[in-house]
């Protein structure tokens, strides 16, 4: 089990994908990890909790922060990886869409970052980190996106305010803004189109957005950083 000074990551949307490997991640960098999805399963690993629910409902970020406070004993780091992305002309869109996005984007982040960062004010600090989209910075003709563009825009700026907020506290605020990455969210006949949507004529890997959270986990003196993984999407196209 954990000693009282091994450090305790969170990872939303944790049970396949990017989430899946940041949990891998994390217990590289010698983390316990408390991973939550809505099916995750359980682990055999003691230092990883596994803790199932939609994250669009309040009550599961209750439910995570304090499962992991009661098998670890502390948060020092939050990622905010889960996500839904529906493209659609904007007229198009219906309120079921709309609340899917803003209930996972939104509702998602806001009662689990605040329950993780009080906890964090209580210990030395710690860091979140949410994984957005280049589309906010960059948008693009070819993937309509307006509720991407409103959920993870809205996500970028309040990293920028956490941020700013708790600077001199100790809890540092970061976001990874994605490219197309090959997750099993996109299916294989369509990568080919995917790849092209980026100047450097290919699709992410799992590992590029791995390693941009991992990079930032040990960057001390970086907050506030909005850090582009998206094979040169948001410079131009």
């Amino acid at each position: 089990m954990n000693t009282p000074d091994q450090k305790v990551a969170v990872i939303t949307g944790a049970s396949q994908g990017i989430g899946a490997g940041l949990v891998d991640a994390y217990r590289k960098l010698g983390y316990a990890v408390v991973a939550t999805s809505r099916g995750i399963a359980a682990s055999q690993d003691p230092n990883i909790l596994t803790v199932q629910g939609d994250i669009a409902d309040p009550a599961t970020a209750e439910r995570v922060i304090a499962a992991g406070l009661d098998r670890f004993g502390r948060i020092d780091t939050l990622v905010n990886n889960a996500g839904i992305f529906i493209s659609k002309p904007f007229t198009e869109f219906t309120q079921q869409d709309y609340d899917a996005v803003t209930g996972v984007n939104l509702t998602g982040f806001f009662r689990i970052t605040q329950l993780a960062v009080e906890q964090m004010l209580r210990q030395s600090g710690g860091h979140v980190v949410q994984i957005t989209t280049s589309l906010v910075d960059h948008a693009s003709s070819a993937v309509p996106s307006v509720l991407a563009s409103l959920t993870k825009g809205g996500l970028q700026s309040a990293t920028k305010a956490l941020a700013i907020e708790y600077a001199t506290r100790g809890v540092r605020s970061n976001a990874v803004a994605l490219g197309t990455i090959k997750t099993p969210m996109h299916p294989e006949e369509y990568h080919d189109m995917l790849a092209a949507l980026h100047p450097v004529g290919r699709m992410g890997e799992i590992s590029d957005i791995v390693d941009a959270v991992v990079y930032l986990e040990n960057a001390p003196f970086v907050t506030g950083e909005i850090l582009h993984v998206d094979g040169g999407q948001s410079a131009g196209h």
